[in-house]
């Protein structure tokens, strides 16, 4: 048998089944309340483009401690996907024979289209991160003036881009994937740090819903909102 006392605790952790999950957790839900943080940035460019770039710039401006907050994301992100993997993986193994049908185990399932999907929408949205990147952090870089400074417009790349129907139809439709994957994994994430009981189990499921459909809803308003001309 193989000796983990000399390992270090996290790497015991991981290596459970249930220390995966808790990983898994907890990496969620900060990536949860970060795509919240940012669906409301996003946002702002309904108050305008200049409060839209203000915003923008103000992060820019933060230099190294925007880019620790955006490694350590990287870090949480890599983290969780690979901690996923493991825990299909282990399904797969555990359970070589796919069931024609899913039962219920006596008592009211939870079990939906977005807990059977999370790594196919797991895998889609993290290739559409690097896309999006690529396209706007990384993308064309206007200028303009706020208060005499020339800043980054990226308000006019955001809207150069959704006037695009690929683009704009393309990045809605993952982002309704992404309510879909938010829809279980809050749900799950929270059970799986013990942070719901049996009495308030439905209720933490419908406010995970409510929320995955909030921040999926905020994200497609942008886009759509563009692309029609009620934004420019």
């Amino acid at each position: 048998m193989e000796n983990t006392a000399r390992q270090p605790i996290i790497l015991q952790v991981y290596q459970s089944p249930i220390g995966k999950k808790l990983i898994t957790g907890v990496t969620g839900l900060g990536l949860a309340i970060f795509v919240l943080v940012h669906m409301v940035g996003n946002l702002l460019l309904f108050a305008g483009h200049d409060v839209y770039n203000a915003y923008a710039h103000h992060l820019e401006s933060l230099g190294p401690l925007l880019w620790t907050v955006e490694s350590l994301l990287v870090a949480v992100f890599l983290i969780h996907a690979i901690a996923g993997i493991h825990i299909f993986m282990n399904k797969l193994r555990a359970r070589p024979e796919r069931y024609e049908t899913y039962t219920s185990k006596g008592e009211p399932s939870l079990q939906s289209v977005s807990s059977r999907t999370m790594i196919v929408t797991g895998v889609v949205l993290g290739t559409f991160l690097g896309l999006h990147l690529l396209n706007f952090k990384f993308g064309t870089y206007y200028t303009t003036q706020l208060q005499g400074e020339d800043v980054r417009d990226l308000a006019r790349l955001v809207v150069a881009k959704f006037h695009n129907p690929v683009y704009a139809f393309s990045y809605s439709g993952v982002m309704l994937l992404l309510g879909f994957h938010l829809r279980h994994g809050i749900w799950s994430a929270l059970q799986s740090l013990g942070l719901q009981t049996q009495a308030i189990r439905f209720t933490v499921y419908g406010l995970s819903l409510g929320l995955a459909i909030a921040i999926a809803t905020g994200f497609i308003a942008l886009p759509l909102s563009i692309y029609f001309g009620f934004l420019s």
